[in-house]
């Protein structure tokens, strides 16, 4: 969408359906892992316009504009630097700097990708203010190198399979459109440590995660009820006994009808999807009651 110069986007959040993780890569000590991505309403928003010099400058505002770091180490930041260095590679020619305003709706570490989407719409965005100079696979490899998330935001998705580092993409049948509650009951948790309580425990006690499945018979269902039955998040197992409340959130989400309920990516966010609003409506007026230190964030998925 085009208006006074500026080139606005929605950056949407996602949940992670299924999540396992795999063996690490040698030498890079990566993770791979497969999961199953669904995206949501609840979106940052995303303004881009071309500047007259080289520079590229960011401005945040919204809720949650001040949990993000410094501008130079954003994910907005890193993807408008890489883009701008592959065409220039490219053309032999500097293109034009960047102004970006991000407005943020989606909290920060809290396992919903915000950041992540935010890079795959500046990479789409500003590739278009460019005149789309490079190819899609070329965008997807800047996108990858930027975080496991960011390539099934790049692709547009509403529901697919990812695996390895993310940048392998199997879209799956769109899901009815159901209501979703969001908690976040404590602090976030970066993705870095979660990783890394993952590793310790593992190494402790010499189990490691089986090899890749793909992709499963409830993973390419397009009904929320095999979807439930196969719903499994791998960092479960090790931020729960670490932050109790975690659980507890799970479990209430259960209680009030959620089906499936689950730890989005690395956490801290906890979901739960509901068949019809009217249960959703319940659930959400018990869980604000009870959860008096934390947020709730009411949305649905993308269908």
């Amino acid at each position: 969408m085009t208006g006074q110069g500026w080139e606005v986007e929605a950056a949407p959040a996602k949940v992670n359906l299924r999540l396992e993780v795999l063996g690490r890569e040698e030498g890079t000590g990566y993770h791979f892992i497969e999961t199953v991505f669904q995206s949501l309403e609840l979106a940052d928003r995303i303004e881009l316009r071309l500047r007259s010099d080289e520079e590229i400058v960011l401005e945040t505002l919204g809720e949650f504009s001040e949990g993000i770091g410094r501008p130079e180490n954003n994910l907005v930041v890193l993807a408008a630097r890489r883009l701008r260095g592959q065409v220039a590679k490219l053309t032999g020619e500097v293109p034009p700097g960047v102004e970006i305003r991000l407005t943020k709706n989606v909290p920060a570490e809290a396992g919903l990708g915000g950041g992540s989407s935010d890079a795959a719409a500046t990479l789409r965005t500003l590739s278009r203010l460019l005149g789309s100079p490079l190819s899609s696979a070329s965008l997807l490899e800047i996108g990858a190198a930027l975080g496991s998330d960011v390539p099934f935001f790049l692709a547009g998705g509403v529901r697919a399979m990812g695996w390895g580092r993310g940048d392998r993409l199997l879209p799956l049948p769109g899901l009815p459109v159901r209501d979703v509650l969001v908690a976040i009951p404590a602090a976030g948790v970066s993705t870095a440590l979660a990783y890394g309580f993952l590793s310790s425990d593992r190494e402790a006690s010499g189990r490691t995660r089986a090899g890749p499945r793909v992709v499963g018979t409830a993973d390419s269902a397009g009904d929320w009820s095999a979807v439930a039955q196969a719903a499994h998040n791998d960092f479960e197992a090790v931020l729960f006994p670490r932050r109790p409340k975690l659980e507890a959130v799970k479990s209430r989400l259960i209680e009030t009808g959620a089906s499936p309920a689950l730890l989005s990516g690395t956490g801290s966010a906890v979901f739960g999807v509901f068949e019809d609003a009217a249960t959703a409506d319940r659930a959400e007026v018990e869980l604000r009651a009870w959860l008096r230190e934390g947020r709730v964030f009411r949305t649905r998925t993308r269908g």
